[in-house]
């Protein structure tokens, strides 16, 4: 699975880690991506989503359908 949300579009960010010695080296941030299945009742089926965390909140307060209004205009498949 990509760790990227298909409505807010956040990916991994790429940094390095530093050492005590101050030796870097490359090290990824990830985001804090989960599956999540929602009814969709004006298609009247299960639609399953890849959000982050800041995502399901966001699904929560606007609700599915302006959801995923957000990931078909951003030119995303549900």
């Amino acid at each position: 699975m990509s760790a990227h949300c298909q409505l807010t579009g956040s990916r991994p960010g790429f940094g390095n880690k530093i050492s005590h010695s101050h030796r870097r080296t490359s090290r990824r941030f990830a985001p804090n991506v989960q599956r999540k299945r929602y009814w969709l009742p004006s298609e009247r089926r299960y639609v399953r989503l890849t959000l982050a965390a800041k995502a399901i909140k966001t699904v929560d307060a606007i609700g599915i359908e302006a959801a995923v209004a957000r990931i078909r205009a951003r030119g995303g498949k549900v």
